[in-house]
């Protein structure tokens, strides 16, 4: 895994703020600048993020000196494709000579090792596995196999042209993802993650079950930017976590309360991760209309988590935050100037200016980067601002590091389906396992998500889900981004559903909490993310806010009071019977005129 303390000399330290210097520059330099040939911006983005996977992490010796080797490898074939992209474009993904074999081989041999080092086994496994299929299946018998495809034009499609490693996807990585990951960078490494916290125990904080509440609204507003339930954990979980068992709660309901709420920063607009860029490239929806559609639903994810929390309140009689605990107002409004002026430079750009979205986030990048230079004291301290530029650099290295190594390697999956059509029969399986139906369909599509992503990233199991299930469920009546929100939200189930659930083991890893505990609790906080997906099936109105704001409105009005029947119902009752007419009653109110089955 990518480390934040592997630097062990001034040397190196140097080296990594150089190349980490060098990858913000580059990305940065790329939307201002212009057009640039896919086959030199997108293996370019690959090199840049290559010594971070492969250098720059821990291990012993070996792993450091084969690391050393494949990066070296990596870089080398990446700009060996830069320097020959005008020929290798009129080659049209077929290769030539055994030089371009070995280059081919190199190249994906790198990119597997880089996955499993970022991210572990499971994903490059499954890309191993798509490989393998694309090279042999054709001795498959039966209508799972394929006619053959040779392999220059095989391996070439996949490394030399835009249908595998180089396609759209990594394209997402590169144009879109990479800029709002270094936004999110440069906000963290100033003061806007103060700011956020200050904002939410303002708000929250005098309320009853206030502390846990003040962890749902700064993990809502840093998942914003941050994109990750893990992240996310790791950073609002250290201030939140401490501060609630301070206040005597539970600690499976403390940790339960910070995994639920983290897992929802990642469909939380403006930003929701790396998701959204790369829904706005297989859906060809605006990014300012899949903002609109996903902003309800997440609003109504929190309303529900808010309504158990005040479930759980009433049953432990949780206390508000101390009134001398809680930020003064002055200290409020300054704080949350750090994450305000980068937020409005980015809105200004995308719905006055017209910008595009990755356009204005560069302008609210170079907004966040001079705010580098201030605290909130006022005062400036050379060493203090030194310290935040080379934060806001080498995180941003790591993380578009981490998304390229897991974006590159779900590109060979999705480069394998399309060359082979897997794809299109994993489709029909799908629909003749449903017998037409779309109930069914929506349930396969729901445990697949739930398989992939109990050890796949969200984004890349959502990538891979959708592209095999998302024709299916749109020939059986839904939107495109009906299909791919549905997905989307679904792939974040892994987050807090059993066995794997990284948000959970997280959080009860930094409180000394059975995991197991935490995750029941979490499951029944979260209980919206198991039911919203399908009620955005049943309601297809919530996703129209841009288009028919009224009967939008009136469609979440109806989803949240059953969400909230359902969510009291699970927690604030005791007795089963109670549970189960709350819990009806609320799934009736969302359900009932909908149009699932």
């Amino acid at each position: 895994m990518i480390s934040g303390d592997t630097a062990t000399s001034p040397f190196q330290r140097m080296a990594m703020l150089l190349l980490a210097t060098a990858l913000v520059v580059f990305h940065l330099g790329l939307i201002f600048s212009g057009l640039v040939p896919n086959l030199v911006s997108r293996p370019l983005h690959l090199a840049l993020a290559l010594p971070w996977i492969f250098i720059f992490a821990k291990g012993g010796f070996l792993t450091r000196v084969s690391g050393a080797v494949l990066c070296a490898a990596g870089v080398a074939v990446c700009l060996w494709i830069v320097a020959n992209q005008s020929a290798l474009s009129d080659q049209y993904g077929f290769l030539e000579g055994d030089f371009q074999f070995w280059m081919a081989g190199t190249l994906l041999l790198v990119v597997l090792e880089g996955a499993r080092r970022a991210i572990g086994w499971p994903l490059p496994v499954v890309a191993a596995l798509a490989l393998a299929y694309g090279m042999f299946g054709q001795h498959i018998p039966g209508e799972f196999g394929h006619s053959g495809t040779p392999l220059a034009s095989f391996l070439g499609t996949l490394t030399i042209a835009e249908g595998g490693v180089w396609g759209s996807l990594t394209g997402v990585s590169v144009g879109v993802v990479a800029i709002f990951v270094i936004f999110g960078a440069v906000l963290n490494a100033g003061e806007a993650g103060q700011g956020f916290m200050n904002v939410a125990a303002a708000a929250a904080g005098r309320l009853k079950g206030g502390a846990a509440k003040v962890s749902v609204l700064s993990s809502a507003l840093f998942g914003s930017i941050s994109g990750s339930a893990s992240a996310n954990v790791a950073s609002t979980g250290a201030i939140t976590l401490p501060a609630m068992t301070r206040l005597g709660y539970p600690k499976k309901l403390a940790a339960a309360v910070e995994a639920v709420a983290s897992s929802g920063g990642q469909i939380m607009p403006p930003l929701m991760g790396a998701g959204a860029f790369v829904m706005v490239e297989l859906t060809r929806v605006p990014y300012t209309q899949i903002m609109a559609a996903a902003l309800l639903p997440a609003i109504l994810y929190f309303f529900a988590v808010w309504v158990g929390i005040n479930a759980y309140a009433k049953r432990y009689d949780l206390a508000a935050i101390d009134q001398g605990d809680q930020p003064q107002m002055r200290q409020v409004a300054i704080t949350s100037a750090f994450f305000l002026v980068p937020f409005s430079v980015l809105l200004w750009g995308m719905f006055v200016a017209r910008y595009t979205p990755q356009y204005a986030a560069c302008i609210a990048i170079l907004a966040g980067f001079a705010l580098l230079f201030f605290n909130a004291q006022g005062t400036f301290v050379l060493k203090d601002i030194l310290l935040r530029l080379e934060s806001a650099a080498l995180n941003s290295a790591r993380q578009v590091s981490v998304i390229a190594a897991i974006i590159v390697c779900a590109s060979i999956i999705i480069g394998v389906l399309a060359i082979t059509g897997l794809g299109v029969k994993i489709t029909s399986l799908i629909l003749s396992g449903s017998g037409g139906y779309l109930w069914p369909s929506l349930f396969l599509t729901a445990l697949a998500c739930l398989i992939l992503g109990m050890e796949v990233p969200t984004t890349a199991a959502y990538v891979i889900c959708v592209s095999v299930a998302g024709p299916a469920l749109m020939q059986q009546g839904l939107e495109p981004l009906q299909a791919h929100l549905f997905v989307f939200w679904f792939a974040l189930l892994s987050t807090i559903t059993p066995p794997v659930c990284g948000a959970v083991f997280i959080a009860a890893g930094m409180i000394g909490e059975n995991w197991l505990k935490v995750a029941l609790s979490a499951m029944a906080l979260g209980i919206g993310l198991y039911i919203i997906p399908l009620a955005m099936v049943a309601n297809p109105a919530v996703l129209e806010l841009a288009a028919r704001p009224l009967p939008t409105l009136l469609a979440a009005a109806k989803i949240g009071l059953g969400l909230g029947l359902v969510s009291y119902g699970v927690i604030g009752f005791r007795k089963p019977l109670q549970r189960l007419a709350a819990s009806g009653a609320g799934l009736l109110i969302i359900f009932v005129g909908g149009n699932l089955l």
